[in-house]
């Protein structure tokens, strides 16, 4: 009865740690991450070489480029899931810090690389982006924080989660990445309701939202331009949601073919934020359904693992990083086929971009490690405990 309702595994005294990790783990979303990143490399194959080609470059550089970023990636997430959630919190709080700071002197060091928006910094060789790799480490300290809040004589972690995140957004707008401080808002305010937050705060905070909505379209050029384009009733071709939109419709149900889609010749970010109008183009509604599948997996069965875990911590923590990955890759294809404005968002494992794929296999990584089965005790003493 307790591992039907828990989960809960046996412990085995020393156990080694590789067998302890993959007995523990959630060998289905891993492997559909893994699935993701071969789609990724395949579409990177489709994508890459028109831009190479505009560039001077070699036909695969960005292939192989991606291949070297996507392995870190993947060895970031193998070794974080092997970590114990307090190891994952610690790690979080000094990377938080991190690219907190470096996010803090963007406005000084940074670069827009001729895009509108300060968010990298170059480094010659490659360029690295502080607000991807401070979602996860937010996600895990604001966890970290509610958790504590919710203990006698604990903290007032909440209202410090939030003025946290009211911090990080006001550096986001004025980066301007509306996109990014719209996702941190909603992985704060999914795990403060899951925290038990009351609803009359969330209404207010949606209100805010709007408010702040109105007042950046009032006062910002380029999210103005952004929306307005969203609503206009007919879309430019010449543009990339014109691209894009009509890469989709061309595509159909099975695609135009391996390397016949033309959408790749006039997108310059084809193969990043409109990776997956290529995907439609090229294989068609098949394969769009099939990438959807994968990130909803990984989603549902995180969310389903972690209704069995008891540790609030973990069970804030898992809940943020999964929402944050699925919101994610739903408003990079929600733009893509014009449901949502252009926000400027890589498909977690699919899109190229090394900040993108480090940061992901990281944020997966800790996701895994908050997921994996683990002992929850018995549900007789869960009871007593209860019945003091």
């Amino acid at each position: 009865m307790t591992e039907m309702v828990y989960g809960a595994v046996p412990e085995r005294g020393g156990e080694p740690i590789l067998p302890k990790w993959w007995r523990t783990l959630d060998k289905w979303s891993m492997s559909c991450v893994l699935m993701l990143f071969v789609i990724g490399l395949l579409l990177g194959l489709a994508a890459s070489p028109p831009l190479a080609a505009r560039n001077g470059l070699e036909p695969f550089h960005y292939v192989t480029r991606q291949a070297v970023f996507g392995t870190a990636a993947l060895m970031a997430m193998l070794v974080t899931s092997m970590m114990s959630p307090t190891l994952v919190r610690r790690l979080s709080v000094l990377g938080f810090l991190g690219a907190f700071v470096a996010m803090a002197f963007l406005p000084v060091f940074g670069t827009d690389f001729g895009k509108g928006a300060v968010r990298w910094y170059s480094l010659g060789f490659a360029s690295v982006q502080p607000s991807e790799f401070l979602k996860p480490g937010f996600i895990v300290v604001s966890a970290w924080l509610m958790a504590a809040s919710q203990e006698i004589n604990g903290p007032p972690g909440r209202t410090w989660s939030f003025a946290l995140c009211m911090a990080i957004v006001a550096m986001l707008v004025l980066q301007p990445d509306f996109g990014q401080a719209c996702l941190i808002l909603f992985g704060w305010g999914v795990m403060y309701f899951v925290a038990g937050a009351p609803m009359v705060l969330l209404v207010g905070m949606a209100g805010l939202v709007v408010l702040g909505g109105t007042l950046a379209y009032s006062n910002s050029e380029h999210f103005a331009r952004r929306i307005d384009g969203f609503l206009s009733p007919d879309v430019d071709p010449t543009t990339q949601l014109g691209y894009a939109t009509n890469a989709i419709r061309e595509g159909g149900l099975f695609g135009v073919g391996v390397g016949e889609g033309q959408v790749k010749w006039s997108l310059p970010d084809a193969h990043t934020d409109f990776i997956v109008a290529v995907a439609a183009e090229e294989y068609g509604l098949v394969l769009v359904l099939i990438i959807i599948a994968l990130y909803a997996s990984i989603v549902v069965r995180s969310l389903f693992r972690l209704m069995r875990e008891r540790d609030p911590f973990i069970r804030l923590a898992g809940t943020g990083l999964a929402c944050i990955f699925g919101v994610q890759a739903m408003i990079n294809m929600g733009v893509a086929v014009r449901l949502l404005p252009a926000k400027g968002m890589t498909l977690p494992f699919v899109s190229y971009g090394g900040s993108s794929l480090i940061a992901g296999g990281i944020a997966v990584g800790m996701l895994l490690a908050m997921t994996r089965s683990r002992p929850q005790g018995e549900f007789a003493d869960l009871l007593r405990g209860r019945g003091r």
